[in-house]
């Protein structure tokens, strides 16, 4: 009988490779740790509308989105908590006079800027996006998550006069120039402390995976914490141990170092 009760895995660049697949060392090792009983959750910057193909693929059925902002437990809402409407209106008029773009997600669309941008298409590509659309104030009060897009680094500093607010680079190759806006009490860790609470279950019982700096309070949360061996070089100071990379088992080679794979 295992001491872990849950499991939450990142999705790009920790248990997605680059092209969008799983490895087979990576479903393995995911239907190994169900068959204990160990929950596993899905715990990413993605909309949860769409990433319903990668959830079946796996029989998962519980998720953090949208950075911490909502999450699911085998299917059943737990908590939504949208961004301000002021903060929004800010931040799309910094956006708009710097020639920058965004996505702003709610719980059933992905609301662009702009739908025509070559690097907005690229986007759309990369992370298989199907429900898009233009972004209009109708829908200010639903938004639970923006991903700016066409930053430079110096310009990240533009968004985070903001207190309580700070961007994350999406750690995905061509994508570098994309920032997740991640609110200091609203992000991956807050999800994972309130859904441990939920379910009454202790820190020491829990385990997390990721490779970005959006995965930073999630890994800081949890009783043991892996860092991908892609990672962002800044995130491997918060887990408590450094796998290999997503191409090479890395979450296969994490948990069999728990004892929890054969």
């Amino acid at each position: 009988m295992t001491k872990f009760k849950v499991l939450f895995l990142d999705i790009d660049g920790t248990l997605v490779t680059p092209d969008n697949r799983f490895e087979e060392s990576t479903k393995e090792a995911v239907a190994q740790v169900q068959a204990k009983g160990i929950e596993v959750f899905l715990a990413t910057g993605r909309p949860l509308h769409e990433i319903d193909d990668l959830a079946s693929q796996l029989n998962i059925r519980s998720f953090i989105g949208y950075n911490g902002a909502n999450a699911v437990y085998k299917g059943e809402d737990i908590f939504q908590e949208p961004l301000e409407p002021a903060l929004i209106k800010r931040y799309l008029t910094i956006a708009k006079e710097h020639n920058h773009d965004a996505v702003l997600y709610t719980n059933k669309e992905n609301l662009f800027t702009d739908l025509q941008e070559p690097f907005i298409q690229k986007f759309i590509e990369v992370f298989h996006f199907h429900k898009n659309e233009l972004y209009t104030p109708d829908f200010e009060r639903d938004i639970l998550g923006i991903t700016l897009i066409n930053l430079k680094t110096e310009d990240v500093s533009l968004y985070e006069n903001e207190s309580g607010i700070h961007l994350s680079q999406v750690n995905v190759e061509g994508l570098r120039h994309c920032y997740d806006v991640i609110r200091d009490k609203i992000n991956k860790g807050f999800g994972i402390q309130t859904l441990l609470n939920y379910l009454n279950i202790p820190k020491e019982s829990s385990i997390a995976f990721g490779d970005g700096m959006n995965d930073k309070e999630m890994l800081q949360a949890v009783g043991e914490s892996f860092a991908m061996g892609n990672g962002h070089p800044d995130i491997f100071q918060y887990a408590k141990h450094r796998t290999t990379d997503v191409t090479n088992s890395g979450i296969y080679n994490g948990l069999k170092k728990l004892g929890l794979v054969e």
